[in-house]
């Protein structure tokens, strides 16, 4: 160890774990399922560095563990959302080195992170002297920053959970636990199989106190529990049917649709998509090779249950006339409720001032409005600018830059179906589905069906579309609700509550789903209780650092 330790090996380790760790997560296109045994053992690098003789008992072995964990965290941010850059410089209005430092800049915030993991862990094994309780104590350590994550900087983009997406075995912690038992258990497999390289061998120990125990114990869960990749999927049964619209419209032209002709063009194409309930369609995920399925018309009701027509940059402002009635044509046609994003406005009379939002405008069959559901949780530097008045250079950022308000909470909202009953639905929009804690309160105010519209369009053929789609699956596994996914270019799907991707149609085309799917009014503990699991491990962190950081300042 020591020959493989030395000073540059420090480095070295946590910058294999930055790259182990890339792996397991989408990276221009859809994941394979075997890489996701990456997320095994991608931290052994980083926490056999930090607990290494040569970290330990060098000088200052809290920094150095601090900054083997930040320089792997910086990396990791760098490479798993590197189309932060592309985004930006495609369609910022900034010189060229610019989009590249605000990645960086990112990456630097956000992989404090892990350098707080790495220091957590030295703490332990700095104060106690056992190389054991620093292991022990370090998924507890993981889950608990994953959740400072998601509520401190905002930003939970794919926590280590989310690479196990297909795994049948482990998600069955998702209902209980949220994505952060997932993160919790790949890391007590990380921590064991790094027992094996650090556990102190001298003096000679019994088998049963050594290293080999740690690792055979490592091994045989990663083995054990990347089984759940082989399991056949369960196979819930549909009862209803939407059309999901993929327009396809360019989010750097002109939308405007200034002239009558070219309004009633996009209008027609909209109710030609919303009519399509018979067509061929993918069987799980595009470009993985998945089979194409065509359907048997006959067996088809008259109409859907839902058409929906995603976030996108069509000109639709529900203060137009024209949109207004283009809807309620649609709806007379189609004969179902439409669920349709749009701009939505409301006039604040303390204030004397409009206010808008980035909304899911519902309208029933009949053509009548039945309600909005506005966007909570908007995208900082896209749809808002945090602290305005210390970061007015930041409306440069980007010349998509907007300046939405928040909505007031989530809603639900009950349509019937084409048999006459009525269903409840949750719709939320884009980026509010990395936030598992907001989302599972629709399904806790009793949407029996969940709809995510979206516009993936801004990231292009990155892996951001494919991560995304991945953490929506998720919500899915938490809420145990179907999920139809609705966006402007792709993925366009439908997800079972299994998080299991059953119908998705290909990216960069105008085309339609013809969705099937169920309702379910069941709830899980992670529904009804949220982050319980999340911020346990945060207070035991805090108990953790308050016990053991006390002989180190003595």
């Amino acid at each position: 160890m020591k020959l493989i330790f030395e000073k540059w090996g420090l480095w070295a380790a946590a910058v294999l774990s930055a790259g182990l760790l890339e792996l397991p997560f989408p990276l221009a296109g859809p994941l394979s399922p075997w890489r996701a045994v990456f997320a095994w053992f991608g931290l052994v690098p980083l926490l056999a560095a930090v607990l290494s003789a040569m970290c330990v008992k060098g000088p200052r072995p809290l920094r150095r563990g601090f900054l083997l964990g930040y320089l792997c965290g910086f990396l990791w941010y760098m490479g798993n959302c590197y189309w932060i850059r592309d985004t930006m410089a495609k369609y910022g209005d900034l010189p060229a080195i610019v989009p590249v430092l605000l990645l960086v800049g990112f990456s630097l915030v956000l992989g404090l992170y892990f350098g707080l993991f790495a220091l957590g862990v030295a703490l332990v094994r700095q104060a106690s002297g056992n190389t054991k309780l620093a292991l022990a104590a370090a998924p507890i350590f993981w889950a608990g920053l994953e959740l400072a994550a998601s509520r401190i900087t905002s930003v939970p983009w794919d926590q280590l959970g989310y690479s196990q997406v297909d795994n049948a075995i482990v998600n069955q912690l998702a209902p209980w636990t949220g994505v952060y038992g997932i993160s919790f258990v790949i890391v007590v497999v990380n921590a064991l199989i790094a027992g094996a390289l650090v556990i102190d061998r001298c003096p000679p120990k019994p088998f049963w106190q050594g290293r080999k125990p740690w690792g055979i114990a490592g091994a045989l869960l990663m083995a054990g529990l990347s089984q759940g990749f082989n399991l056949p999927p369960r196979d819930p049964a549909p009862t209803a049917t939407a059309v999901l619209i993929q327009p396809n419209l360019d989010v750097s032209g002109d939308n405007r649709w200034s002239g009558p002709a070219e309004w009633d063009k996009h209008m027609a194409q909209f109710t030609q998509l919303a009519g399509e309930q018979c067509k061929g369609y993918i069987i799980g995920v595009p470009q993985t090779g998945a089979p194409d399925l065509e359907p048997l018309c006959a067996q088809r009701p008259t109409h859907a249950d839902l058409i929906a027509w995603p976030e996108s940059p069509a000109p639709f402002d529900e203060t137009d006339p024209k949109f207004e009635k283009a809807l309620k044509g649609i709806a007379a046609t189609v004969q179902a409720p439409l669920v349709v994003g749009n701009i939505g406005w409301d006039y604040d009379a303390p204030g004397a001032e409009w206010h808008y939002y980035n909304s899911a405008l519902i309208v029933g069959a009949d053509g009548n409005k039945v309600g909005r559901y506005d966007k909570i949780h908007l995208v900082p530097f896209g749809e808002y600018i945090p602290f305005q008045n210390l970061l007015r250079f930041a409306h440069k950022l980007t010349g998509r830059v907007s300046t939405f308000s928040r909505g007031s909470g989530p809603k639900v909202f009950r349509l019937p179906t084409s048999n006459g009953d009525a269903h409840r639905y949750g719709v939320f929009i884009c980026y509010e589905s990395v936030f598992a804690d907001e989302i599972r309160h629709f399904a806790q105010l009793g949407a029996e069906v969940l709809v995510n519209i979206s516009d993936d369009g801004w990231y292009g053929d990155t892996s951001a579309p494919w991560q995304h789609l991945n953490i929506v699956r998720m919500r899915a596994i938490e809420n145990r609700r179907w999920i139809l996914r609705d966006t402007n270019n792709g993925v366009t799907a439908v997800i079972d509550p299994y998080g299991r991707v059953r119908q998705s149609i290909p990216r960069h085309q105008a085309d339609a789903l013809p969705a099937q799917f169920a309702f379910r009014d069941d709830i899980t503990f992670y529904t009804a209780h949220g982050d319980v699991f999340g911020w346990l491990c945060v207070v035991l962190d805090g108990g953790i650092v308050g016990w053991f950081v006390r002989k180190p300042l003595r």
